[in-house]
């Protein structure tokens, strides 16, 4: 195992490294926030993929193959449409608008008065998301060292806490361009023939499980819809990855880079299905289907590939990790902090410091929480749930809908999101019905209190117009408060 352990180690030193480097490049709120958003297609794509293909895509998605064969890649496959959807149909108009929040670009479009609280239920979201990601940590340093779970969660989390407080979001980048590489080379290249031909190929495969393994609907017509209703629209609305948007230099990067990453997410959810699949012919009896990732690397790997891949797999929870740990951050500071303290303006390097304290408090929070938590399935279900039964409405109506107003937004909000989580308290966390009845709440709270207040004034809507239409390039100037 020391050549393994020299991998991980030079792997997360070459992190730390590149967190140094970002910090001479953040020099401005642009170029610690969003990367000066002077990202091009390659380095967006590369950048995309590994924010969205996270610990549950890649320790999950075999899980999930191995619990059920080729159709456990719905769940990935769903954020790979997501992402597809995103950018083909959205956003090149997301990245003119120049904003650094979804609740930014909430205020620019209705006039400045959905903020805070469209804030506080992002800030929730993303500040799960990071939760759930850090505690990852503790599976995999228990299969690298046998570490005890509250020292990994602290070692993986302070090293992405580090890079990310030093240089933000050029820090990520660099990470997550590496992350993408060592993912692509050590799940797709590496582990995904190399499980098939220790199973026996597809043949043996088939000879020894149930012809269900390889139903392309295996799962379940409920489960998939709601993985479409949850990952798919979650992917259209969440900040972590609005932001990666924001980092394009063009409009047109966001758009056919984002495909790229989205194609690619199709690709990596069927081969996290098959590595699945392949883990059941030769592990039939494993207590518990997260397990499966882990058990085929120590077992099956040679020395030297298995520390690379299971760098791919520490790769995989860091990416998602520092973009929702970026993005918590972010939204805390300019859509919750400085918008209660009344603060319309300060200093370039007064906002990066300001910045760089919020990554730095966040993080340690996420840490904590992540340490005090048992449940991730329960944990990022509610905050799946809060984001797109909250604000998927008011977002997508926005952008769709020149009727909504102000009004309808604030209502679909709350509507909504006390929605989920009162059905969440009667059903149960993990019940589908809390984010089928929820959305339909905030829809019908849009459009109703939307046609009964006045329209959005044109003035507003024009300024609106002009931004989508990449018109009006200086950065936003806070909304009044």
């Amino acid at each position: 195992m020391a050549v393994d352990y020299t991998v991980i180690v030079v792997y997360l030193a070459g992190m730390l490294a590149m967190g140094w480097w970002g910090m001479r490049r953040a020099r401005s709120k642009s170029e610690f926030l969003v990367a000066g958003r002077r990202l091009g297609p390659a380095m967006y794509s590369g950048t995309m993929a590994a924010i969205v293909l996270g610990g549950a895509s890649t320790i999950g998605g075999v899980g999930l193959g191995y619990q059920y064969g080729l159709s456990g890649a719905w769940m990935v496959f769903t954020i790979g449409l997501g992402l597809l959807a995103l950018s083909v149909f959205f956003s090149a108009r997301i990245a003119r608008l120049k904003v650094y929040t979804v609740s930014e670009m909430l205020d620019l479009r209705y006039g400045g008065r959905a903020g805070v609280i469209s804030g506080v239920v992002m800030w929730a979201y993303t500040l799960m998301l990071a939760v759930t990601s850090t505690i990852a940590y503790a599976t995999i340093f228990d299969v690298l060292f046998d570490m005890n779970r509250t020292v990994a969660i602290i070692l993986g989390g302070s090293i992405v806490v580090a890079y990310s407080t030093l240089g933000g979001m050029w820090s990520i980048t660099l990470t997550d361009m590496v992350q993408f590489v060592v993912k692509t080379i050590g799940v797709l290249l590496l582990l995904l023939p190399i499980a098939v031909v220790k199973a026996g190929g597809f043949s043996e495969m088939k000879a020894k499980l149930p012809t269900e393994y390889f139903d392309p609907l295996g799962i379940g017509g409920e489960t998939i819809f709601t993985y479409v209703l949850i990952y798919t629209f979650g992917m259209l609305i969440g900040q972590d990855i609005w932001q990666r948007v924001f980092t394009a230099r063009s409009d047109t990067t966001a758009k056919w880079g984002g495909t790229v990453a989205g194609t690619y997410c199709l690709a990596y959810a069927l081969a996290g299905a098959v590595i699945g699949t392949a883990a059941k012919v030769l592990y039939p009896n494993l207590a518990n289907a997260d397990d499966a990732f882990a058990t085929i690397v120590k077992d099956e790997l040679p020395v030297g590939v298995r520390g690379l891949v299971l760098a791919a797999a520490l790769a995989a929870v860091m990416s998602t990790s520092s973009g929702a740990l970026i993005a918590c951050a972010t939204v805390a500071n300019n859509d919750i902090w400085s918008r209660l303290r009344g603060r319309t303006a300060e200093g370039e390097r007064d906002e990066v410091q300001g910045n760089r304290v919020f990554i730095l408090v966040m993080g340690i929070a996420v840490i904590a929480t992540a340490i005090a938590l048992n449940n991730v399935v329960e944990a990022l279900t509610v905050a799946y749930n809060l984001l797109v039964g909250g604000l998927l409405v008011p977002i997508l109506g926005g952008l769709l809908w020149k009727r909504g107003t102000a009004q309808g937004a604030l209502a679909s909000v709350a509507v909504g999101g006390l929605a989920v989580i009162g059905l969440m308290a009667g059903y149960g966390i993990l019940a589908n019905e809390p984010v089928y009845y929820g959305l339909l709440a905030s829809l019908a709270a849009y459009v109703a209190v939307s046609l009964a207040t006045p329209a959005t004034d044109t003035a507003v809507l024009a300024a609106w117009r002009e931004r989508l239409a990449g018109r009006e390039v200086p950065e936003p100037v806070p909304a009044p408060r």
